[in-house]
């Protein structure tokens, strides 16, 4: 039997969401999805997001009346008011700091604070989340420890139980691949592949064994990398995290 709770998947259109959105299907009675527009380089993510949404309706019956409304939020003064390579037309390099200057200081923040505006609307208690500690490029705001103490305080400052859930954490790229494999077999593989997007440059004009993308930004080398993994090694991750479901 399915989690009784209600769930919102923080989902971009990218693999790493839409891994996590069938791990919420699977998982829960009910999941919406939010995405939100703040002026990203990559915007041709809003479109594949309707795009895999719709591929999961048609193909994946075991999840269609799981599946529950989408919503998009206009979060353009983020991007006015942030000085990086995903929201401005600059090379991808690494800044003083230490961090490359693709990350956006705040997004996660944000986008899990509004996240949580509008499940508490709407009666979702579960927000569901693609970040992780493994395969990610430093950025402070995908750490396990920051959305844990995110969870807190969203649970206090609005009075109600919201549980932060990121499945992918503790996994690498291979192992997400895995993973997806594991949830909805070759065909969400397949679906990943032909319509979600990660390229941070917005390139859908070449396409990969991996999916769709420039080839060469962090994104997608990481993603590339991580089917590399999986198609050498699919198997033993399956049996390793068979029991994350």
């Amino acid at each position: 039997m399915p989690d009784a709770r209600h769930a919102l998947v923080l989902f971009s259109g990218g693999q790493d969401s839409t891994a996590c959105l069938a791990w919420a299907l699977e998982r829960y009675q009910h999941v919406e999805t939010i995405g939100f527009d703040y002026g990203q380089r990559h915007v041709v993510e809003l479109e594949c997001r309707l795009n895999v949404r719709a591929q999961i309706h048609e193909n994946f019956p075991q999840w269609r009346d799981r599946l529950g409304p989408d919503h998009l939020l206009d979060l353009s003064l983020l991007g006015q008011i942030s000085d990086t390579a995903l929201t401005e037309k600059r090379e991808i390099e690494m800044n003083a700091n230490g961090l490359p200057n693709t990350f956006v200081p705040g997004r996660n923040l944000l986008f899990f604070t509004f996240a949580a505006t509008i499940a508490y609307r709407r009666g979702l208690n579960v927000l569901v989340g693609g970040m992780c500690e493994t395969d990610f490029s430093g950025y402070p705001d995908c750490r396990d420890n920051t959305l844990k103490a995110l969870q807190v305080a969203l649970s206090l400052g609005m009075d109600a139980k919201m549980t932060v859930e990121t499945p992918l954490m503790w996994l690498d790229k291979a192992q997400t691949w895995a993973l997806s494999a594991q949830l909805g077999g070759e065909e969400l593989n397949a679906l990943i592949v032909e319509h979600t997007h990660t390229c941070y440059l917005g390139d859908r004009g070449q396409k990969h064994e991996w999916g769709y993308g420039c080839g060469q930004c962090p994104a997608c080398a990481l993603r590339a990398r991580g089917y590399r993994g999986w198609k050498e090694h699919g198997s033993s991750f399956a049996d390793t995290h068979r029991g994350d479901l």
